[in-house]
């Protein structure tokens, strides 16, 4: 098999529209660009030496939407047209997009990462927005085309080989098994929820036969098994990373190599995370891997994940006894264990958000199939998002399924998803990081949103309050942000980055207006707050009404560093915030 066999200019051509017209949209939005109304929907950007103009037509949405047609796009120097180019259109573009010379070149590898992802997913049989609709959960997690809505390089992966993209990308849905590794218990943290021992969890994990088997591998080299403890490491990161970067821990058996699990996964779009294709009752396995992806190593921190099973037990059990999340039937998939390998010298020689030591650690994650009723299916939140080749979209393809009003099932999904936020804000200072692949949609047999289900807890969540009581494992999750901006965690997760999405999607479908897609999300948070009086100062004190709320723009924090977007220690600090949007609810307020 030719591994580039997607690599065609037909394919190449097609995925640099998709991202070049993605590109206007999103420098559009966070006034990056500053297009030049042509007259009829028509607009042009000048390159920064102004000869070169990018022409195209556009809807403009609420929150300063640009709905850009990537037909209508055009380059033109002179009276030369030029074939669209996506490298090119950065580099036409770098000091209005303020690329420094050390950020530009990674950005344009992201860039030729992203594209070439395109054009592998084109190769893909087409299936409809309807069919997908219908697909089991893993068909429609490795249906998805996009990825991230906001972010222009949002497939970079650097590090990742044409052979590992087939291997290891969630779009590829090819089965992977697990690196096993023996740890010594000297150097390893294991952790756990309330009610699970390491040896009981392992083994009805991995089953007996396995950890039967390893024990004899490390047998026959002299070693016993309970001076270790077994933990799982993605292939990549074994292969490329800790066979070499670790060395010296294999060579001196802290580290041993036992081979493969038997159990075969299949990649998340979180690209780290894996769901049990074998056994889907079983944990999803959440891994480190040092690739560079959309602004982050996607490391994942040993020191960190000692306290991740304690935040979700803590979470768990705050939304177990509200009355509130629990009548809106919101519940969280739990990160039950965690385990990570301390190596001292490289924690000797570095800081504690070094990526040097975030190559070894791992977490189970509780699986949401068996909380599944007879008839309900899952799918990621993201797929509302999901456009097919004939531009229908998988959220119309639920509405119609589903045969209720477009805003009766948009209401619907609301009190499921945007309803269990606004209470965790308002009475408990209590965000999420809740975008599209990190929220699980629970549908019923109609496709109607019957329930949400968040995930990614322990790295995610925030308490804004400073006077909440925490248990002590807990207290990482505290974090001192300005009262002015705690409601943008909403304004901007939920409104700018997800719905502002939806709602212009559904517009420009034909499925429901941009007017009743917000009249139905003023409705939803009015519903709330009448339903929940004894809070009502903080709904005055934290308007969802305002007039307008601060425009936070996620590229420029790419584009100004994209090996680490925010500085973890203050992550608050780092925010990009460009003049205000106007708040498409305010005009709803009472």
């Amino acid at each position: 098999m030719n591994p580039v066999a997607h690599l065609t200019p037909a394919r190449w051509a097609d995925a640099n529209r998709a991202l070049i017209r993605k590109g206007l949209a999103e420098f559009a939005h966070e006034r990056l660009l500053d297009p030049q109304e042509l007259g009829e929907s028509r607009y042009r950007v000048l390159s920064d030496d102004g000869a070169t103009e990018y022409r195209f037509t556009a809807d403009r949405f609420a929150l300063d939407h640009w709905q850009v047609y990537p037909d209508s796009i055009s380059c033109h120097r002179g009276d030369e047209q030029l074939p669209l180019d996506g490298l090119r259109f950065i580099t036409d573009l770098r000091g209005a997009l303020g690329l420094s010379d050390e950020i530009l070149p990674v950005y344009l590898e992201e860039i030729s990462s992203t594209l070439a992802g395109t054009a592998y997913k084109s190769t893909k049989p087409r299936v409809s927005a309807a069919e997908l609709a219908r697909a089991d959960f893993q068909a429609v997690e490795t249906g998805m085309t996009e990825g991230h809505p906001c972010f222009v390089a949002n497939n970079g992966r650097l590090g990742f080989g044409v052979d590992e993209y087939r291997a290891y990308a969630p779009e590829a849905a090819s089965p992977i098994h697990l690196i096993w590794l023996a740890a010594r218990r000297d150097r390893t943290t294991f952790t756990a929820g309330a009610g699970i021992e390491y040896e009981a969890f392992i083994r009805a994990e991995l089953g007996d036969k396995a950890v039967d088997g390893f024990a004899a591998t490390l047998a026959e080299r002299g070693l016993d098994l309970a001076d270790y403890l077994l933990m799982p490491a993605h292939p990549w990161q074994w292969w490329n990373k800790l066979s070499v970067t670790f060395a010296a821990e294999v060579a001196q058996e802290r580290l041993v190599y036992l081979g493969e699990g038997d159990d075969a996964y299949l990649a998340q779009q979180s690209i780290r995370t894996f769901f049990n294709a074998s056994d889907p009752a079983k944990h999803y396995v959440k891994t480190a891997l040092s690739v560079l992806n959309m602004g982050f190593m996607r490391g994942l921190s040993a020191a960190y994940m000692e306290a991740t099973p304690a935040i979700n037990d803590w979470l768990a059990g705050l939304i177990e006894a509200d009355s509130v999340l629990k009548a809106a039937r919101f519940s969280i998939i739990r990160e039950r264990a965690a385990i990570g390998y301390r190596h001292l010298e490289y924690e000797a020689a570095t800081d504690r958000y070094s990526p040097y030591r975030k190559m070894l650690a791992a977490l189970w994650r509780e699986s949401p199939v068996p909380t599944l009723a007879a008839g309900e299916r899952l799918a990621t939140m993201a797929s509302l998002l999901h456009v097919d080749h004939e531009g229908a979209s998988f959220a119309g393809a639920l509405i119609k399924e589903s045969g209720l009003a477009p805003a009766r099932w948009l209401r619907g999904y609301l009190d499921a998803y945007l309803l269990p936020i606004l209470h965790c804000f308002y009475a408990y200072d209590l965000v999420y990081m809740p975008h599209g692949e990190n929220v699980i949609l629970v549908l019923d047999e109609r496709g109607a949103v019957a329930r949400a289900i968040f995930k990614d807890i322990a790295e995610e969540i925030c308490v804004m309050d400073p006077n909440a009581v925490l248990p002590p494992a807990v207290e990482r999750i505290r974090a001192e942000v300005p009262e002015d901006m705690k409601l943008l965690s909403i304004f901007t997760d939920v409104f700018d980055c997800f719905f502002r999405f939806l709602a212009a999607g559904l517009a420009a479908e034909g499925v429901l207006d941009e007017d009743d897609f917000w009249r139905t999300v003023a409705e939803c948070v009015r519903g709330y707050q009448e339903s929940n009086p004894e809070l009502a100062d903080r709904f005055a004190q934290y308007d969802m009404f305002a007039e307008t709320f601060a425009l936070s723009a996620l590229n420029r924090l790419q584009l100004r560093n994209n090996k680490q977007m925010v500085d973890l220690a203050d992550p608050s600090a780092a925010l990009q915030l460009v003049g205000d949007l106007v708040n498409p609810i305010a005009r709803y307020a009472r």
